[in-house]
């Protein structure tokens, strides 16, 4: 390559495209050609001109000035584009582009699109819950218990996964029982219980306070079985 030409492709610079853009445009209600003339209005804010007019829009693009000027019409109604004013130092009012609007829509949509996975993986989290409650008592879930499953998750706020560690808790002790259960979360959130580490530090904790509260014979047959770690998944 020639190395005026070079010099010339380097100091021209380069434009940053957020691949999110790229990916949700059309998420945006936006088509191609509203995209390219958002891109061409960025590089030429990018390079001081915050203010460029359909000719020279129509200048870059394969359309002509009056569709250069319809397409910044329609960019600006579906609110990824600004047309704002502002005083310079010496009182005069001038007017440019600006593409927050665009930038806003975009992180909105992310944010909504973030919210949903999380909605849905939250209500599939839920879901398996009601499915192992079902396998470890072997039979479905009776009105009642699905609405006590229910409330733990809605009205107490107690987290999937700490439910199945409630669960599991209640089966290795034997006591399979929907008011065991709720003991355990009640416990727990009475000490500050959120995550499954502190569960499984409180029950140990729990445990050792009462083997040593047992006399000597049934605490060494205690300590002879391994110990179960009930929070393993």
């Amino acid at each position: 390559m020639d190395q005026t030409i070079l010099t010339k492709w380097v100091a021209s610079g380069q434009l940053s495209i957020s691949k999110l853009l790229l990916q949700h445009y059309s998420d945006l209600d936006l088509n191609e050609e509203e995209l390219v003339v958002l891109l061409h209005i960025q590089t030429f804010i990018e390079a001081g001109d915050h203010f460029p007019t359909p000719e020279h829009l129509a200048s870059r693009m394969t359309l002509n000035a009056t569709a250069c000027s319809e397409l910044l019409g329609r960019t600006i109604k579906k609110g990824c584009l600004s047309l704002e004013k502002r005083l310079d130092d010496n009182g005069v009012s001038y007017e440019f582009f600006s593409l927050a609007p665009l930038w806003e829509r975009l992180a909105a949509f992310i944010g909504e699109k973030e919210q949903e996975q999380k909605l849905q993986k939250q209500q599939e989290m839920e879901a398996n819950v009601y499915r192992l409650f079902e396998q470890e008592f072997s039979r479905p879930l009776s009105p009642i218990e699905g609405e006590t499953l229910t409330m733990w998750l809605d009205q107490d706020h107690h987290s999937p996964e700490l439910i199945r560690a409630a669960l599991r808790e209640a089966v290795v002790s034997g006591k399979l029982n929907f008011r065991y259960i709720d003991r355990i979360l009640f416990e727990w959130k009475r000490n500050g219980i959120k995550t499954l580490d502190q569960a499984k530090a409180y029950g140990e904790k729990f445990r050792a306070h009462q083997l040593r509260r047992k006399p000597e014979q049934e605490r060494a047959k205690a300590e002879s079985f391994p110990s179960y770690n009930w929070l393993e998944q």
